[in-house]
């Protein structure tokens, strides 16, 4: 086995976790002018996909493939930044919405100047057709069909 071999070479799940790894490092590097890591710039953003109404918590822990217990942790940060209100459902008290604030909306639309700078090299080095049909691909695995797939490919005991 050589340096450069691993267990990425044999596991999608290894190989996925080191490329993101990898483009985690290279999109912070380019997003840090604006204060925000990479996933607080995607979480604002998908936040912001929303709209001005905002997004029940269950429906935004969903989107970003999260449970609700690591969403709240990773908003404690943006809300105590002033970047994020999360406010009451207009009808149902019981859920809470998360929406930008005004301070939120500028910092997601300076980090999205940067992010665009990134999106650009990794298409440019990467191939923005590949990386359109890479896009695809993590989407639908990273999909509700596919997990409900995967899950009922699991052996039967005493199979």
């Amino acid at each position: 086995m050589s340096k450069i071999d691993g267990v990425w070479q044999h596991c999608a799940n290894s190989a996925i976790r080191r490329a993101a790894r990898q483009l985690g490092q290279l999109y912070d590097d380019v997003i840090a002018p604006s204060g925000l890591k990479g996933t607080q710039f995607s979480l604002l953003s998908q936040i912001a996909f929303y709209g001005t109404n905002g997004t029940p918590l269950k429906p935004l822990a969903e989107a970003l493939v999260m449970d609700l217990s690591a969403l709240g942790h990773t908003l404690k940060p943006l809300t105590r930044d002033g970047l994020v209100e999360l406010i009451p459902d207009d009808t149902d008290r019981r859920v809470r919405r998360a929406r930008l604030t005004a301070l939120g909306v500028r910092k997601q639309e300076e980090a999205l100047a940067l992010w665009r700078e990134a999106q650009g090299r990794f298409d440019t080095v990467f191939g923005a057709e590949r990386s359109a049909e890479m896009r695809s691909l993590l989407g639908f695995i990273s999909s509700p069909d596919f997990a409900k797939a995967f899950r009922a490919t699991k052996p039967k005991p005493g199979a």
